[in-house]
C-alpha cells in the first residue's frame, strides 16, 4: 500500500510500539498566572535559586544596542504603527526603488527595515551579529528569508496544479474526498491573510531539492556558528503537497473513527488520552462492519501490542494504521453515515510514489546533516489541511533521530481547539516508545485563513473562538509540557512567543517545578528586531534564548520585511511598551553624555 511506503522510508530505525505505559500520567496541575508569587519546597532548597528577569529595565534591555540602533528601532516601529503608510508601503516601496535606484534603494532598506529585521546577505556578512548577540547570552535560529515574488494568480495555478492527484484530474475518487482536504481556488494562494510565516509553492522536483540545499546549508551555518544552533524547515518546501493533503485526511478520518466508536461504547466528549475502548466491545463493531474476519482481528488486538488491560486508547488505535500490524493491508475506514467501506488513499501513479517518496528522502537528508553538526531541527506547524500528515512524519522523524536528546522538535498551535489532544498524545507516546521530546509552542499564524476557509468551503471553524481562548489554551499546554520537564530531563520545550505575560507564566512555573534555566530544558524565542525587551534580559539572567535570524539579499527578502511590518502592527500593544523603553533609554543616554556607547 502507499501509505505502508510512505511511513517505511522513514521508519527503517524506529523503535517497536511498546505496550501499554502502566506507569500514572503526569497529572495536570492547576496552571500559575503571570502574577503568582514564586515560591519552591524545602525538599528543594539546595537547587540554585532562579535568576530574577526584569523586563521593564531599560539599560539592561539595550545593554547590547549602540545608540543608533535605538533610534532605527524607534523609527521602524513608529512607520509599522501607521495603518496609512501600511496600506500603501509596497507601493511606497517600489516607488522608492525607482527614485533612487537599486544601489541607494538597498543602502536605505539596511539603515531601516532591512536592518531591523534581516542579519545580511549571506552566511558570512551575518556571523558579526551572531558573535554579538551571543556574548549578550542570545543565541540564533538560522533561516534563509527568500522568498519567491509569485503573483496570486501565478501562485492559484501552482497550488491548484500540485494538489490535485491524477486520480482526481480524471474525475474518480473525488466524491469521498473531504472538503477540508481539496484544493481550493479561492484559497489556492496560501499567502493571502498570512503575515508571519513563509509560503512555499512547488513547482518541480528540481525546486524542491534547490530548497533542501538551501536548508542544508543555514544548518551548516548553525553548526559552524555555535554549539547549541536551531535550524527550522518546513515540509511544504521538500514535496508535492498533493500527499500532505492525502495522507492529513487519512490521519484524520482514522480518529475520527476511533471517537466515533467510543461515542458508541458511551465515551463522547472525553479528553484524547482520557477515552479508551472495550477491545471486546470494539472486535464485536468492527467484525460486525465486515472490514476483516474475526481470526485476523484477534491478532490485531494482542497482549503484545495492547499489554493487559482489555482497552484500547487513541494511541493503541492509531498504532494499528501502520506497517507493523495486519491492519495496513485493509486500509479502509467505514463511513458511519453510509456504512460502506471507504479507501484512505486513492491509488497513486508511479512518478507520484517517486515524487512521494523524493519529499521523506528530503526531510531523511536534513534530519542526519543536523545530527551530524549538532543542530537541532524545527519543524515548522502550517495550515490544518497539511498539518496531520506534517506532524506524523515529524513524530516518524523524531522516533528515529531522538534517541538520546531531542534533535527533532515538531511544532504545535495552540490557536487549535485540539491543540491540547495533540501534544497529550504525543508526550504520552515519547513515554511509551523511549524517544525524547521535543516541542516548540506557537500561538498560530494562519488564523484569518483558517476561520475565512473554514466558513467559505463548510467545515468546522478549527481555531479557538476567541484570543483569551487561545491564550488559555496556550498555557494549558505549556504547563503540561513543563510538567512532563520536570519528570523527564531529556525532554525540551521552545517557547516561541512575544508575549510578556505568557513569558513570565513560564518563568513562574519552571520557579515552581524546580527547572533551572542552567539545565537547558526550556528554550526561549524571538524573532530578530522584535521584544529585545524580553530576549536580552532572559539572555543576561542566563537562560537560553534564541532570534530568529533570517538572511538574504535586500531584494529577495522584501516579501519577509512586508510581513514583519504588518505583524509589528497587529501587536501594538507589545510594541508600544517597547517603543517606550527603547526612548527610556534613548533619554538616559542623551541626559548622563553617553549617546555614543559601544557595547562591549
Amino acid at each position: 500500500m502507499a501509505l505502508n511506503r510512505m511511513l517505511s522510508v522513514v521508519r527503517s530505525c524506529t523503535p517497536r510500539l511498546a505496550p501499554l505505559s502502566t506507569a500514572p500520567a503526569t497529572r495536570e496541575q492547576p496552571a500559575a498566572g503571570p502574577g503568582a508569587v514564586l515560591g519552591r519546597g524545602a525538599a528543594e532548597a539546595a537547587q540554585p535559586p532562579m535568576p530574577a528577569v526584569d523586563f521593564g529595565n531599560a539599560r539592561e534591555a539595550y545593554r547590547s544596542r549602540h545608540s543608533w540602533e535605538l533610534v532605527r528601532s524607534l523609527l521602524v516601529l513608529r512607520l509599522c504603527a501607521s495603518p496609512a503608510l501600511l496600506a500603501r508601503h509596497e507601493q511606497l516601496l517600489h516607488l522608492s526603488r525607482r527614485l533612487l535606484g537599486q544601489r541607494l534603494f538597498d543602502k536605505l532598506m539596511k539603515m531601516t527595515f532591512y536592518g531591523q529585521f534581516v542579519a545580511g546577505e549571506d552566511q558570512e556578512s551575518i556571523r558579526p551579529l551572531i558573535r554579538h548577540n551571543k556574548a549578550f547570552g542570545v543565541g540564533s535560529i538560522l533561516d534563509y528569508g527568500v522568498e519567491e515574488d509569485l503573483s496570486p494568480e501565478e501562485a492559484e495555478r501552482q497550488e491548484m496544479e500540485s494538489c490535485i492527484s491524477e486520480a482526481e484530474r480524471k474525475g474518480r475518487d473525488t466524491g469521498k474526498r473531504e472538503k477540508q482536504y481539496q484544493a481550493h481556488p479561492a484559497f489556492g494562494d496560501r499567502r493571502d491573510g498570512v503575515i508571519s510565516a513563509r509560503t512555499y509553492f512547488y513547482a518541480n522536483e528540481a525546486k524542491c531539492d534547490c530548497h533542501m540545499e538551501t536548508f542544508l546549508r543555514c544548518i551548516e551555518a548553525s553548526g559552524g556558528a555555535s554549539d547549541d544552533g536551531f535550524s527550522a524547515i518546513k515540509l511544504t518546501a521538500l514535496g508535492r503537497p498533493q500527499f500532505l493533503l492525502q495522507f492529513s485526511e487519512v490521519l484524520t478520518k482514522w480518529r475520527r473513527f476511533f471517537h466515533q466508536m467510543a461515542a458508541e461504547q458511551g465515551k463522547a466528549g472525553l479528553a484524547a488520552m482520557d477515552t479508551k475502548l472495550e477491545v471486546a466491545a470494539l472486535q464485536e463493531s468492527v467484525a460486525k462492519m465486515g472490514i476483516a474476519s474475526r481470526k485476523e482481528i484477534e491478532n490485531w488486538f494482542t497482549t503484545e501490542t495492547l499489554g493487559v488491560s482489555g482497552t484500547l486508547d487513541l494511541l493503541d488505535w492509531s498504532s494499528l494504521i501502520d506497517s507493523r500490524t495486519e491492519l495496513s493491508k485493509h486500509l479502509v475506514v467505514p463511513n458511519m453515515q453510509t456504512g460502506q467501506l471507504e479507501p484512505l488513499l486513492s491509488g497513486f501513479t508511479e512518478e507520484e510514489e517517486q515524487q512521494m517518496t523524493r519529499m521523506l528522502q528530503r526531510m531523511d537528508v536534513l534530519a542526519k546533516k543536523a545530527t551530524e553538526v549538532g543542530v537541532r531541527l524545527m519543524v515548522d506547524a502550517e495550515q490544518t489541511y497539511f498539518q496531520p500528515a506534517i506532524s506524523r512524519l515529524t513524530l516518524e522523524m523524531q522516533r528515529k533521530f531522538n534517541v538520546e536528546k531531542p534533535l527533532i522538535f515538531n511544532t504545535y498551535q495552540c490557536y487549535l481547539r485540539d491543540a491540547y489532544d495533540n501534544i497529550t498524545l504525543d508526550v504520552e507516546l515519547a513515554r511509551r516508545e523511549g524517544w525524547c521530546f521535543g516541542a516548540k509552542l506557537v500561538r498560530g499564524a494562519y488564523m484569518a485563513q483558517e476561520r475565512a476557509r473554514a466558513a467559505q468551503i463548510g467545515y468546522e471553524d478549527p481555531i479557538n473562538p476567541t484570543y483569551e481562548a487561545t491564550n488559555t489554551m496556550y498555557h494549558r499546554c505549556l504547563n503540561y509540557v513543563l510538567e512532563e520537564l520536570k519528570h523527564n530531563p531529556k525532554a525540551k520545550v521552545m517557547v516561541a512567543s512575544h508575549n510578556e505575560d505568557t513569558v513570565r507564566f513560564t518563568l513562574c512555573r519552571m520557579e515552581e517545578l524546580g527547572l533551572h534555566p542552567a539545565d537547558c530544558q526550556v528554550y526561549f524565542g524571538q524573532l530578530l528586531g522584535m521584544c529585545d525587551q524580553i530576549s536580552f534580559p532572559l539572555g543576561q539572567a542566563g537562560f537560553p534564548v534564541y532570534k530568529y535570524v533570517p538572511y538574504g539579499p535586500v531584494m529577495e527578502v522584501l516579501p519577509y520585511l512586508s510581513r514583519r511590518a504588518l505583524e509589528n502592527s497587529s501587536v501594538m500593544k507589545g510594541a508600544k511598551k517597547e517603543r517606550q523603553l527603547l526612548w527610556q533609554e534613548l533619554k538616559r543616554r542623551l541626559c548622563t553624555g553617553s549617546l555614543f556607547y559601544h557595547p562591549a
